[in-house]
């Protein structure tokens, strides 16, 4: 089933018309639960993966944890419907606390079926992402990993690990990604308008406009942060959401070159602010239109993971180099 963004309820250049020289493209995925397949682009699906070659490990030290729920028994509770149950941390301490921890398979994407992918060295056209079921340290910091493929070469492998390794125990259950089959859909986006990210004349023509709208039409008028920018949700290449942390400019670590973005991961397909970005297929029949469909979790959190405080992870590469470390930015 495909996904459909409806049209922006304000044709936003007709209003701004030198947005038009901003304007870009995104590929939304609109991950969506189901049973994806090991070559197949998906969130939370079985990874490409050569037998013969090491799973990533994260071998820092681990904060250490007091209760959390086995990985299984998370899946049966979401196939029944329910919450799972907590239990108290082994006796031994944290599983990979004293030692490398398995790292998670989030997400595999190919050029193939989303052709907007940026390229990674050596011509690489399939991306694996990755995150340590732990947190380190006071701040509860996250470590992340991508693995850039290509997949022709790949798939060539006499044989494939059928079941990667997985620690027994997680601290929350939004660590577990729910296998997600992909819908691709490329729709224009425009850059978030605060800090330098476009000229300060028109930042401040389009914050006076959404004052303007909101004063006459009360606070659920479309704005051009919320309905006419950026979608929500995992989606391929466009411009950055700096909801939380305002603009930042990222750098290559090892050559200075300002990254682009690769992909964003995002923790919520919809929320109170983006009702407008539902899918034609998902929306409420109802003269508002607005709400999705009755379906929980599988509309507003498909995925079931969570990112910082319900944020947006945003992955950058090296433009010069693909090769070059990536750089991980909650935003």
């Amino acid at each position: 089933m495909t996904r459909t963004t409806p049209a922006r309820p304000v044709l936003v250049e007709a209003v701004f018309p030198e947005l038009a020289a901003h304007r870009g493209r995104t590929t939304r995925l609109h991950p969506r639960p189901g049973r994806p397949g090991t070559h197949e682009s998906h969130v939370g699906g079985p990874v490409l993966w050569p037998a013969d070659e090491p799973w990533p490990l994260c071998r820092e030290p681990h904060r250490p944890e007091t209760e959390g729920y086995e990985p299984d028994e998370i899946r049966s509770a979401r196939a029944e419907g329910v919450r799972p149950r907590s239990r108290p941390w082994p006796a031994s301490g944290t599983p990979g606390e004293d030692g490398p921890a398995p790292f998670m398979g989030l997400a595999q994407i190919f050029r193939r079926d989303v052709p907007a992918l940026a390229s990674g060295p050596d011509g690489a056209d399939l991306v694996q992402i990755f995150r340590c079921p732990f947190t380190h340290g006071p701040h509860l910091e996250r470590r992340y990993h991508l693995r850039w493929r290509r997949a022709t070469d790949t798939e060539r492998a006499e044989r494939f690990l059928a079941v990667p390794p997985e620690v027994p125990m997680l601290r929350w259950e939004d660590e577990l990604p729910e296998p997600c089959v992909l819908h691709p859909e490329e729709v224009d986006t425009y850059p978030w308008a605060e800090g330098d990210t476009l000229p300060a004349s028109l930042i401040a023509r389009i914050d006076a406009w959404d004052d303007a709208r909101a004063a006459e039409h009360g606070p659920d008028a479309p704005s051009y942060q919320s309905d006419l920018s950026i979608p929500p949700g995992w989606r391929v290449g466009g411009f950055p959401s700096w909801a939380s942390t305002g603009p930042m400019t990222i750098g290559c670590a090892s050559c200075s070159t300002s990254m682009r973005l690769l992909l964003t991961a995002g923790s919520d397909e919809t929320d109170a602010c983006s009702h407008s970005w539902i899918p034609l297929e998902e929306r409420d029949p109802s003269p508002r239109g607005t709400a999705p469909r009755p379906g929980g979790p599988s509309v507003a959190r498909p995925t079931r993971l969570r990112f910082g405080r319900d944020r947006d992870l945003h992955v950058f590469t090296c433009p010069a180099d693909p090769g070059h470390p990536p750089r991980w930015i909650l935003s």
